[in-house]
């Protein structure tokens, strides 16, 4: 329940935390989450919401800046959008606090005394994204959230992190009636298209763009590491070509030896079919499963992988048994939504009997949660890469490399 909110404090974060906020204390000991701060500065921040345990606040003024504070290269962020909300820390630190926070949460809730050093994986070109899902103004134009979930979306002339395809679409398209749309751009094949949750024939943009309402099926093309992905307008795909292909990159790397020419690749929670089309692929496994609940994906991921020796089962992880006579599986690749493995998909996939054991993971605290549960089930955390796919806020991709005791 919110408290009463007293005005001003002036506070001197130690850290910064999942959220992306920094964290301090009040003269009382209260943790106070401030936005817009930085470890190391003195910020007079605004209280904005009080409880027993902890605060928030908003920095207004910073007293004494940080080494690692730059000006924000976006003016939206002034008028509050809720989109890149790390545009006032350099480059270089991003990653810094980004590893910070994932070794935090593996000692804490994983309870890992000496994590492995995280590595940055390399980034062949600017992550710029090519899918966005956004809100709509009472003009009908789209825009990131307000900072804090709150007020009306914030509508620019430009977005520092689209895909020139995309950023036509934010800037230019009009979306009268839609209370959200989603804008995706294939970058390979110059396709765009819009869903949304109104009238398709009120939609303003180029001629070239499909336009469908929400539950109608329309999808465009992307190429990612020299493989070409059919993707629907509900099926999940990385942000962009660029993160995707980062990301292939990072799990081939944790795959290592562990997948031989003769081996069976397990892909859960497959999505389009990203990790085994290209691993499929590159190491020409004899068998390739991908498990995805999600049917429009599903029915992508059969498309993708029509090339290889591949089987794509619908249905949830942590129902999944392997079949009597199915070829032992050699690679796990699991890239889960934002909660995680959790309990039914560790224990599915461990009684798959791969030796290795590669997740990507999207939160840190889900990270060490799985982590924890797959420590129980026999498997050692070896290996951490950190994708910085989404730069200019607090989200990182990890690919974490996990190996049988």
């Amino acid at each position: 329940m919110l408290g009463a909110v007293t005005g001003d404090v002036v506070l001197s974060p130690t850290a910064m935390v999942a959220g992306g906020d920094a964290l301090a204390r009040d003269d009382g000991g209260r943790v106070v989450f401030v936005g817009g701060a930085l470890p190391g500065e003195r910020v007079r921040a605004r209280l904005t919401d009080e409880r027993r345990d902890f605060a928030r606040a908003m920095t207004v003024e910073v007293v004494e800046a940080s080494p690692d504070r730059v000006a924000p290269p976006c003016p939206a962020l002034a008028a509050g959008c809720g989109g890149c909300t790390w545009q006032h820390v350099a480059p270089e630190a991003q990653f810094r606090y980004k590893a910070a926070i994932v070794i935090d949460a593996l000692r804490r809730i994983a309870g890992l005394a000496e994590p492995p050093e995280p590595r940055m994986a390399t980034m062949p070109a600017p992550a710029l994204r090519t899918t966005a899902r956004l809100a709509v103004s009472a003009d009908g134009r789209a825009g990131h959230r307000a900072r804090r979930g709150a007020g009306n979306p914030v509508v620019t002339d430009g977005c520092l992190v689209a895909h020139p395809l995309l950023e036509d679409l934010v800037v230019a398209g009009r979306y009268p009636g839609a209370g959200e749309v989603v804008l995706r751009a294939g970058v390979a094949s110059g396709e765009r298209l819009v869903r949304t949750d109104a009238d398709p024939a009120a939609v303003v943009v180029p001629d070239d763009v499909a336009v469908v309402a929400k539950g109608r099926r329309a999808f465009l093309h992307e190429e990612v590491a020299g493989r070409w992905f059919r993707i629907s307008a509900d099926s999940f795909f990385q942000p962009g070509p660029v993160a995707a292909e980062a990301l292939v990159n990072a799990v081939s790397a944790a795959v290592g030896d562990a997948l031989p020419p003769a081996g069976h690749l397990l892909d859960a929670y497959a999505g389009v079919g990203l990790f085994a089309s290209v691993l499929g692929s590159r190491r020409h496994a004899v068998r390739v499963t991908a498990i995805e609940s999600h049917r429009a994906a599903a029915a992508d991921a059969r498309k993708n992988l029509a090339d290889l020796d591949a089987r794509v089962v619908v249905g949830e992880v942590g129902r999944w048994r392997r079949g009597q006579g199915e070829l032992p599986v050699d690679v796990v690749v699991a890239d889960p939504s934002r909660p995680g493995l959790g309990r039914p998909g560790v224990a599915a996939l461990a009684a798959a009997g791969a030796a290795r054991l590669v997740l990507v993971s999207c939160d840190p605290a889900s990270l060490a949660r799985d982590s924890r549960l797959l420590a129980g089930s026999g498997f050692e955390l070896s290996t951490l890469a950190l994708v910085d796919a989404f730069p200019h806020t607090f989200h990182v991709e990890t690919v974490a490399r996990f190996d049988r005791r």
